[in-house]
């Protein structure tokens, strides 16, 4: 037991130097980008250190992996020079049953990253996003105008028919088109709403000058309706049958921190929220693919950092007197890259449809743990 409890500890000490040693560099190389991003702006170094510490957090979180295989190697090299590996090894103790205590230090610090870290990342990249805002814009609302415009998707809210007509209680989907909105996408300008049934026909199309999202529904300005199908199957006529309306409300089932966050990354949202709000985005109607491959693979971070204790074990847990100690860091160092690279390729595959979710998610750190059981075995049996 004392023995384990004395792996783990050397084990975390090292983690945390390596830790350390990113987050230095790190913050030196942000300092000079945010000096580069806003030197026209003449910020105070104070102004520029607090944005750097609000970014630095997202990278850090994100090569988590990398940093967790550097330790290992520098961790077992380290018990190799000094024999203590081989002291182990002769006390009777498996190399398997050596790693038991790193493979556990390792778990527990991939579930505090997931459970604690992330929602501290989330937090300080939205911080760090309304600052520049902030120093951009003099704001932190503004107009956000691209080519293609804001597009917009929500479901039917329930209307009963005590609120709304025959026609409304078809309504299905309904897709929005701004050409501007506010950040936070609740004040749109030059909007336009094409209604659906369940046959993906559209019922209804209205154009206003402005929609603003108020409790429940879009009040709408300056509207004008055009009614695209009839309840009764006659032909319809839109131009003729339209109708202006100074303010229009439309019932609608969004809220504002659906719609900011559908505009956000899933790592700004943290962990904890991010179940419920991909139950709301897809009642809503909006597609939540992405957020929900981020769910998994930030549930499976635990296993892929184990995975990178394994890979930097089985190359350097021998002892340094049978030589190729260079040759099999930087193979380690090259199959850690891999399987970094790896898990961000199926994330982006999950992301786009090529495979399932799951596959995505935990798919790169159960092939990666086996493979390394399997040469870690071959060591220890041959």
């Amino acid at each position: 037991m004392k023995l384990h409890l004395y792996f783990a500890k050397r084990f975390m000490i090292t983690f945390g130097a390596v830790f350390l040693v990113f987050l230095g560099i790190l913050m030196l190389v942000d300092v000079a980008e945010q000096l580069r991003k806003f030197g026209d702006l003449n910020l105070d170094f104070s102004a520029i250190l607090v944005l750097s510490l609000l970014n630095v957090p997202t990278t850090l979180y994100q090569i988590l992996p990398l940093i967790t295989i550097l330790a290992t190697l520098a961790l077992f090299l380290g018990l190799a020079r000094s024999s203590e590996l081989v002291v182990s090894r002769a006390a009777g103790r498996s190399a398997l049953r050596s790693l038991a205590a790193p493979v556990i230090a390792i778990f527990a610090i991939g579930v505090i990253a997931v459970a604690v870290f992330n929602p501290i990342v989330a937090a300080t990249s939205g911080a760090y996003d309304g600052r520049v805002n902030v120093l951009r814009v003099g704001t932190a609302s503004t107009l956000s105008i691209s080519d293609e415009g804001l597009w917009l998707r929500q479901g039917n809210p329930a209307i009963t028919p005590e609120n709304a007509s025959t026609t409304d209680q078809r309504i299905l989907q309904t897709v929005i088109h701004a050409q501007a909105a506010s950040l936070a996408g609740t004040s749109l300008q030059h909007v336009s709403f094409i209604n659906f049934n369940a046959d993906g026909l559209p019922l209804s199309r209205i154009e206003a000058q402005s929609a603003i999202l108020s409790a429940g529904g879009w009040v709408l300005t300056n509207a004008k309706l055009w009614p695209l199908a009839t309840s009764d199957g006659r032909p319809a006529n839109p131009e003729r049958d339209s109708h202006v309306h100074q303010e229009l409300i439309l019932p609608t089932t969004l809220t504002e921190e659906q719609i900011q966050d559908s505009f956000a990354e899933p790592s700004a949202i943290p962990i904890w929220e991010l179940p419920k709000f991909i139950a709301q985005l897809e009642n809503a109607g909006f597609a939540a693919r992405a957020h929900s491959v981020f769910l998994h693979t930030e549930l499976a971070l635990p296993l892929m950092l184990v995975a990178m204790v394994l890979v930097g074990a089985g190359f350097t847990m021998r002892h340094t007197r049978l030589g190729q100690t260079g040759p099999m860091v930087l193979m380690a160092i090259l199959l850690g890259f891999s399987l970094f690279f790896l898990r961000n390729f199926a994330r982006v595959l999950g992301e786009n449809g090529n495979i399932p979710i799951e596959l995505a998610a935990w798919a790169p750190p159960l092939v990666a743990i086996l493979l390394a059981m399997g040469l870690l075995l071959h060591m220890e049996d041959g």
